[in-house]
């Protein structure tokens, strides 16, 4: 229970700051889990070290190439680390399933909703149109709406009240 009341308000207070800022800050993922790891320690020995530290491996290397690709934030890396910290690894695991779902689903709101998505659909219709008619017409894809920046963090706070509602996940 004590660990969900700390994923709840590292959760919240997350969420907030990277909508308002785009900004997961280590004043609030490293004083969690140096609360956390101990805190495994204290009530269940060193299987609870055990579960907090692979929890934490796991959440870390999740992220590590969508980081290193410079799709994402080091403190999204940081944030799924936590959660695997406090949860463990098949809560983590879970999270990042439901976390992809839901931010494919932001990141095509995002595309569909973009005010250069309606020109790029005109003129797909515009070249297959042309295509029948036998000109030639020149067909340019904006990529503004596709190279446009959201919070992630939103995605894996999603996933992790998803899993923190249903009690772990019905995935993995």
């Amino acid at each position: 229970m004590i660990f969900d009341m700390i994923l709840v308000l590292v959760l919240v207070i997350c969420l907030i700051t990277d909508i308002k800022e785009q900004m997961i800050y280590n004043k609030v993922i490293f004083p969690a889990l140096i609360t956390v790891i101990p805190l495994h320690f204290i009530i269940n020995g060193f299987n609870g070290l055990k579960f907090s530290l692979l929890g934490l491996l796991v959440g870390f290397s999740l992220l590590l190439i969508p980081y290193f690709l410079g799709g994402i934030g080091a403190g999204d890396v940081k944030l799924l680390a936590l959660i695997g910290a406090i949860k463990g690894t098949f809560f983590v695991l879970n999270t990042a399933l439901y976390m992809a779902v839901i931010g494919g689903f932001i990141a095509l709101v995002i595309i569909l909703f973009h005010k250069e998505t309606l020109k790029c659909f005109k003129g797909m219709f515009i070249w297959v149109f042309s295509l029948f008619q036998g000109v030639r017409y020149k067909l340019e894809l904006p990529t503004s709406a596709l190279i446009k920046k959201y919070p992630y963090g939103v995605a894996i706070v999603g996933g992790a009240v998803i899993c923190l509602i249903f009690k772990g996940a019905w995935i993995v």
